[in-house]
């Protein structure tokens, strides 16, 4: 293999590697062949051109036009002339699908769904760097500055997936961009002829480490491997500036036993609103209790305790090792009725959660990995990467049951605690603290007036839960949700928590999820739309006590019912609406972070000794022509394994197009359309018998196909359409021949596995019917020809009886 065939391999290799970054990002990862094999041929392309010789620009422009051809026969061949043509429907097509795709990656947990706006950004994305990367590397013979398109890429990734695993994939990103580096290194020197490689050191035998390679690339290999440990090795040696989830995948820090250290995080509300519209409720968590009941079994990630008027955030909090036993919840005399129970939970493999979901109050935990506790909030927070996915851990909490008068007779809360959790803004409007004056009008206690509050968002104030309305937690979001009465948990919670601030009662607000729904097996399962806020009220005594305002969510604790005696179940006459029925716009599964991929433009030098390009002026004359053939060529080439594909596609619009409107025109749509039935049902494996009557067949059709009852009544009616053209005498004309069409290919490919759907689309089994129409032509003309040949007189009969053109 030539020097520059090895530079265009390497840069091939260098793409993919980088590459692999993105494929934590979206399940499943079966996008990354489609990749593979686009940026395979974006390279053979530009070896090809680079082997002809053409121009860098052409070489570039030929490759770009490729890839455009690609990307538009996988996304968007309907709206392409000829399948493969890019037109402004298919314009229009790509400028969708991008949309789609931006939406679909803030809406969406990682991994996310492999939609099409999606795969559309992964693919074009990849085959894009991949141009660029064996434009600048192997056209250019520049590979230092390909290195920039490779760590776009990789940022991107990074940025997005928040850097689970990022050592590991920068790790094999680098071996790429090195490996380029060393083939270029290579092709330069073999430029030079044979490089001089010194005299082997004395007791080094010649097949020892190194004694193959020239001086030069040894060295090379050296500074690599060394600048790339530093990479690695030197971030780890520094000590951390903040210690908090900021950094990185949002691990905590702090050195030492027992700890010190602090932990800050990114507000989790970031991707609140993002679970609302998931496709599927996917299953984060699942877990056994010993609990009575599980209605109050919330499963808390964090709670929110500062609010700045444009949000609320988490507090800067110390950290330390996580103790055996922990402390007994702020506030909570001994006197209040608990019940210990153990709960033991599972995370799915696919979550990923910094914080450690477990029932509040919590008293100790059992798990492996690098977690830290937060003693304020009673959390544990993973450490340098440490997250939930797949984590099993044991939980002992407790399950606090105050009952009215406790909580009716809890005395002020201590000073400090008070003036944290009752700060508010100043920008806060001063409808907030008049509405809730308002509602909690006569009320003789900070009880009395918490459970007004929650009666009104939840009952009496005329309020309507609603996941499209805007997400937001700050003072103008607070202000619209009092005037509109609409929102989701957010709203509801957060706007309690500030109002009962007002009021002057420590609040705060939780994240996490609700209970979830009970399984056959014994155990409960907690999907994404159980996800939820809620907010916490403290009461000296009881301590941090759950409140639920949220209509038509999670379950209203017994404490707040006066209608329920203290300490039983809940009524069972009284809504207790479940956790899984209705979508929730609850934190993500996963802490999602905005991706910002920086772009770095690098100019490649062009390297000395090019060959002549068509322009210049020894080129001959004819060289336009050989570009020319090469681009078509390479069209055909392209075109050939889609030829079925596209002629299938082409006969189907002309059977279904619009024609006149005789007796004639009539038969031919409706005979066209029975064709198109018959060898649809061909392509699903179902051939054609011309012996059987059109209500044979349709009834062979319904039968073989498991068609259900919507496309097996639109075969019939076809067979009827073609019993009236064929034999009625009065033909009644067919209506709605191309909906029935499409009626009975959605019936034909509904049953139809994977592989019968992609051999339909790709190989359609109807296409023979080309060859056959091939064979015919070739028998008549080879007829012709031998009558002609041993006839030769016949040559001019039948000239002379050929029709003149004359009168039309």
């Amino acid at each position: 293999m030539s020097g520059r065939g090895r530079l265009a391999l390497c840069a091939f290799a260098a793409t993919l590697m980088a590459a692999g970054a993105l494929l934590p990002l979206v399940e499943p990862a079966t996008w990354m062949l489609q990749a593979a094999v686009m940026v395979a041929i974006v390279s053979g392309t530009g070896a090809l051109g680079r082997r002809v010789p053409l121009a860098r620009a052409l070489t570039v422009a030929l490759q770009a036009l490729v890839t455009l051809l690609m990307l538009t026969v996988v996304f968007a061949g309907r709206q392409a002339f000829l399948g493969i043509l890019p037109t402004p429907d298919a314009v229009a097509r790509f400028g969708d699908l991008l949309s789609a795709g931006g939406d679909d990656v803030g809406r969406f947990a990682i991994p996310a769904p492999a939609t099409d706006g999606i795969k559309l950004m992964l693919i074009g994305g990849v085959v894009v760097i991949g141009l660029a990367v064996d434009a600048l590397a192997v056209t250019f013979r520049s590979a230092a500055p390909a290195g920039l398109p490779l760590l776009a890429l990789y940022s991107v990734a990074a940025g997005l997936s928040g850097g689970a695993g990022g050592a590991w994939w920068f790790l094999l990103a680098a071996c790429g961009y090195l490996l380029l580096l060393l083939a270029e290194g290579r092709d330069r020197l073999s430029q030079w002829g044979r490089v001089f490689g010194g005299t082997p050191r004395a007791g080094r035998l010649p097949g020892g480490d190194g004694a193959g390679a020239p001086p030069p690339i040894r060295t090379g290999r050296r500074i690599g491997v060394v600048a790339l440990g530093v990479a690695l090795v030197v971030p780890l040696a520094l000590p951390a500036l903040d210690g908090g989830l900021l950094a990185g995948t949002g691990g905590g820090s702090g050195s030492g036993p027992g700890g010190g250290g602090t932990i800050s995080a990114v507000n989790p509300l970031v991707s609140l609103q993002d679970n609302l519209n998931q496709p599927e409720d996917r299953e984060a968590l699942s877990y056994r209790t010993n609990a009575p009941d599980t209605q109050n079994m919330y499963l808390r990630i964090m709670a929110l305790d500062k609010f700045d008027g444009t949000s609320w955030r988490f507090s800067q909090r110390s950290i330390e090792d996580v103790p055996d036993e922990f402390p007994t919840p702020q506030g909570l005399n001994s006197d209040v009725r608990t019940t210990e129970v153990t709960t033991s939970i599972s995370a799915a493999p696919w979550y990923r959660q910094d914080y450690l979901p477990m029932p509040y109050p919590a008293t100790k935990v059992d798990i492996d990995g690098r977690w830290r506790y937060e003693p304020t909030g009673r959390t544990l927070v993973g450490e340098n990467g440490q997250s939930t996915r797949g984590e099993r851990y044991e939980v002992s909490s407790l399950l606090v049951d105050p009952t009215r008068e406790q909580l009716a007779a809890a005395p002020p809360a201590p000073p400090a605690l008070r003036r944290e959790y009752t700060q508010v803004p100043r920008s806060l409007p001063a409808v907030v603290k008049e509405t809730a004056e308002k509602v909690t009008a006569g009320s003789a206690n900070d009880y009395e007036r918490a459970v007004k509050l929650q009666d009104w968002f939840a009952v009496d104030g005329g309020f309507t839960y609603d996941v499209q309305v805007d997400s937001g937690t700050g003072v103008t979001a607070i202000t619209r949700f009092l005037k509109n009465k609409e929102g989701f948990c957010v709203h509801f919670s957060f706007t309690m928590a500030a109002m009962a601030r007002t009021l002057g009662i420590p609040a705060r607000v939780a994240v996490g999820f609700t209970p979830g729904t009970a399984q056959p097996d014994g155990s409960v399962s907690v999907g994404l739309r159980d996800a939820h806020a809620w907010p916490e009220l403290y009461f000296e005594g009881v301590g941090w006590t759950r409140f639920e305002p949220t209509p038509s969510r999670g379950s209203t604790p017994d404490y707040t019912r006066p209608e329920a005696p203290s300490g039983s179940a809940s009524d069972p006459q009284l809504p207790d609406a479940t956790t899984s029925a209705a979508p929730s716009a609850e934190p993500s599964a996963s802490q999602s972070c905005d991706a910002q991929a920086r772009r770095l433009d690098g100019c490649g030098t062009v390297a000395p000794g090019a060959a002549a390009t068509p322009d210049d002026p020894e080129s001959p004359w004819w060289s336009g022509l050989g570009l020319a053939g090469l681009v078509l060529a390479v069209v055909v080439l392209l075109l050939l394994p889609l030829l079925p594909l596209l002629r299938r596609q082409r006969v189907r619009a002309r059977r279904l197009g619009s024609g006149g409107r005789t007796e004639a025109d009539l038969t031919a749509r409706t005979l066209a359309a029975w064709r198109e039935i018959t060898d649809t049902a061909w392509d699903y494996g179902i051939a054609p018998d011309d012996s059987r009557t059109p209500r044979k067949a349709a009834e062979r059709i319904v039968r073989e196909g498991h068609l259900e009852p919507a496309a097996a009544q639109a075969v019939h009616r076809l067979a009827d359409a073609v019993e009236q053209v064929l034999y009625a005498p009065v033909p009644r004309p067919g209506t709605g021949l191309a909906e029935d069409v499409r009626l009975v290919h959605e019936g034909l490919r509904a049953p139809a596995g994977r592989a019968a759907r992609l051999r339909a689309l790709l190989a359609p089994r109807s296409s023979i019917r080309v060859m056959w129409a091939l064979s015919e032509r070739w028998s008549v003309l080879t007829e012709r020809w031998t009558a002609h040949r041993l006839h030769p007189s016949r040559w001019a009969d039948t000239i002379r009886r050929r029709p003149s053109r004359q009168g039309g």
